[in-house]
């Protein structure tokens, strides 16, 4: 008998930085024979697997694998943060969760914040945060750099500087094998490294569906804590990064994205907004927070409620990675589910001018993963990014013209 099989799963799983192990091998993997696995330079992973019944040591469940080794994307019920949980859902559950009245919790859950702070003394508070995610694009490494980017982000827009972090992986060995794996952690590795982050440890599960992330921890000044419910009216809106990530992930999921939009998005997903929440902070920013899983609005939406006020938007000023209103126009375009639960759920505050086009409503409710930074800030004060309306008075709508 022979069949294909990555050679570390031949010879015996090795035991990884997250002690994941898998069981007592099968007595059918004993005389198997080991016919090769491709491994281009990109990264990307070619398994061949002859379908044949195995036995899961662990719970005794018979297991199959599959003739070909899946795409990453195929794996997922919803690519990266449109996997979310509807936020009309999420609010309504984390408003039933009593905030611990500590007078040092600076910022707990009751605005929807980015991460939490706790003070430790008068000049050092603790930032903490945790976000993971299914996979967004098929290559493993850049699956764990972009999921990497994505929770590092929490701590940023809090205006802290993130240290630590854990991994938190939910993974099938039996139905992937452990090199894409390694690669995934790689990538997180290497993101994290960029930052300046050191990854301590981390926690795994096995799960049919993949699942990767951080739980980062960070400090913070007191005194300097960026919050997303402090905007003033008056400010203007600043969006540091375009949006329509999750345009691409559906269409990179239909087959429906060029290679370069792909790539284009990847670029925009695997930024560090550190310079962008530095530059904010500089510019005497009165509120931010980042666009991810609710989409420009959503996230918009937040920041309005929490502060007391009310938002204008222009929708033609506001950024769209190469190649997303192409495929926003095209006959069936690629529109994740969590971005019509963000649409429904927004849609309740938003006043949409006449003259606003189905694409543009599309794009500002995208279920963006690892977008840039939405910032309140003054007029003219070098905050970065691109201005896309301002804040001014009102109960939390957002009026969104052409």
């Amino acid at each position: 008998m022979r069949l294909a099989e990555p050679a570390a799963l031949v010879q015996g799983l090795v035991q990884d930085a997250l002690e994941l192990r898998g069981g007592a091998r099968d007595a059918c993997l004993r005389c198997a024979e080991p016919i090769g696995v491709a491994q281009p330079l990109d990264r990307r992973l070619d398994l061949g697997v002859g379908r044949l019944p195995l036995c899961h040591g662990a719970d005794n469940r018979p297991v199959e694998r599959a003739a070909t080794s899946p795409r990453l994307t195929e794996l997922s019920h919803g690519a990266g943060c449109a996997c979310k949980l509807p936020p009309g859902l999420v609010h309504e559950l984390v408003a039933d969760i009593p905030r611990p009245a500590w007078p040092d919790l600076l910022v707990g859950h009751e605005s929807a914040d980015d991460a939490a702070v706790y003070r430790l003394s008068d000049e050092l508070a603790v930032v903490s945060t945790v976000d993971f995610f299914t996979p967004i694009v098929d290559d493993p490494y850049d699956f764990g750099r972009v999921a990497a980017t994505n929770a590092l982000s929490d701590v940023y827009a809090m205006g802290g500087t993130p240290l630590t972090a854990l991994n938190l992986v939910a993974y099938s060995v039996d139905a992937l094998g452990t090199d894409p794996l390694r690669e995934i952690l790689r990538g997180g590795a290497d993101a994290a490294a960029a930052a300046g982050v050191a990854i301590v440890g981390g926690h795994s599960i096995d799960d049919a569906e993949p699942k990767y992330g951080l739980a980062v921890t960070g400090t913070v000044h007191p005194d300097r804590v960026m919050r997303n419910s402090t905007a003033r009216a008056g400010d203007a809106l600043f969006l540091s990064k375009p949006v329509g990530g999750g345009v691409v992930s559906t269409a990179v999921k239909r087959g429906m994205a060029s290679v370069e939009t792909a790539a284009a998005a990847l670029t925009v997903m695997t930024t560090l907004n550190r310079d962008a929440a530095e530059a904010a902070v500089a510019a005497g920013a009165s509120a931010m927070t980042d666009v991810t899983g609710f989409g420009l609005l959503g996230h918009l939406r937040e920041m309005c409620e929490g502060s007391g006020v009310s938002a204008e938007v222009s929708a033609g000023a506001v950024p769209a990675i190469p190649g997303v209103m192409d495929l926003l126009g095209s006959e069936s375009p690629p529109i994740a589910g969590g971005t019509q639960r963000n649409r429904d759920w927004v849609s309740a505050w938003v006043d949409w001018a006449d003259d606003v086009d189905e694409e543009l409503r599309w794009l500002l409710c995208d279920a963006m993963t690892s977008g840039g930074l939405l910032v309140a800030a003054p007029e003219g004060s070098g905050a970065p990014g691109v201005r896309i309306g301002r804040v001014v008075d009102g109960a939390g709508r957002i009026a969104v013209g052409p």
